[in-house]
């Protein structure tokens, strides 16, 4: 069978997500690889403890000792300016050491697998660099300015084509790479519209299950059948890109689909965010003995408290009428009660 490698980077804020990618990417294609370029020596040390197998960790200052020329760019960008820059020059440094392997591919951190990447990599048989449009609805269709793809999935074969390809991109964004538009650029993510002009190799993936996200789902109906995502009644879910999603009061959860002006149904909150959820919950709660707390951070203790116990009390008045009363209410919150997503 064809050797695929992954590679992603977060730090040790990421890693509950970090974490559920893995074991999710594990759980849908066993035995793969995935390099982990390490944003912080916490998330270096934490990962390094737990010693899970097929986890290739990488400190963020080797893979600077090693290009010199991608790290001469940290004094010129933001934090997330430079992240965004390490991308291709992260990809490529994986290229360079998996030889052997047919695909290394970059995923964001926040994306969580449902199913088998299988039928991507199916329709890439004469591909040498696969990317996923954004497939942005009408209604948010001025978001396109942001690129017509989208970096959460960027893959390539270890052949000429895909490292040429992969090495432009990394010499653009040591040229250029901002948080911000300017004509045709947007950080790392702008150039990826000159791909497809780049080489006939370069293939748009077309199945609706690979990086559903907020900005696209509104594009679908969505429905579980016998226990699995289906999108508009055919495609399985491949892969969800959770960007957006934020733990807020140590109580509450946030999704981006209220900017995405994308519905919250009850099957995508069933059976996409809330397995996630869980399992983020779970990771979080299993790394507390590894991880050191700052004391000097605030927790926001007394404000969680003070919503904890105004919802349990509305709970109780009216069930779990309220916690869903409160999803349609905001249009983009769901509550984290007791350990389960509402």
């Amino acid at each position: 069978m064809a050797r695929r490698v992954y590679c992603t980077y977060f730090d040790h804020n990421y890693l509950s997500r970090g974490l559920a990618l893995y074991h999710s990417l594990q759980r849908h294609a066993p035995g793969s690889q995935l390099w982990v370029l390490c944003l912080s020596e916490a998330c270096h040390r934490v990962l390094s403890a737990l010693d899970l197998p097929g986890l290739v960790l990488c400190r963020l200052a080797d893979f600077e000792a090693a290009d010199a020329e991608v790290a001469a760019t940290r004094a010129s960008r933001n934090a997330v300016e430079y992240y965004f820059t390490l991308s291709p020059a992260w990809m490529l440094h994986v290229l360079d050491r998996e030889r052997d392997a047919e695909w290394v591919t970059y995923l964001d951190g926040d994306l969580y697998f449902y199913s088998t990447p299988e039928p991507i990599y199916q329709a890439l048989r004469d591909a040498s660099v696969a990317i996923t449009p954004h497939r942005f609805t009408p209604e948010i269709a001025r978001m396109a300015k942001f690129g017509t793809y989208n970096v959460g999935w960027v893959g390539a074969r270890n052949d000429r084509d895909g490292r040429r390809v992969i090495a432009w991109w990394r010499q653009k964004c040591i040229e250029w790479c901002h948080d911000y538009v300017d004509g045709d650029r947007f950080a790392d993510q702008g150039y990826l519209d000159a791909f497809p002009q780049m080489s006939p190799r370069v293939k748009v993936t077309d199945h609706a299950g690979a990086n559903l996200a907020p900005w696209n789902i509104g594009g679908h109906t969505i429905a579980d059948a016998d226990g699995e995502v289906r999108i508009d009644g055919k495609w399985p879910l491949i892969f969800f890109h959770f960007q957006g999603l934020r733990k807020d009061l140590g109580f509450f959860v946030f999704n981006s689909h209220r900017r995405y002006r994308a519905p919250f149904s009850r099957p995508v909150r069933q059976h996409i965010y809330k397995p996630y959820v869980d399992e983020l919950l779970a990771i979080e709660e299993s790394l507390t003995a590894v991880l050191e707390v700052d004391p000097a951070k605030p927790h926001h203790r007394s404000a969680s408290l003070e919503l904890k116990q105004a919802v349990i009390g509305t709970a109780r008045r009216f069930g779990h009428r309220a916690l869903q009363l409160l999803d349609i209410a905001t249009g983009r919150v769901f509550v984290v009660f007791r350990g389960t997503v509402r």
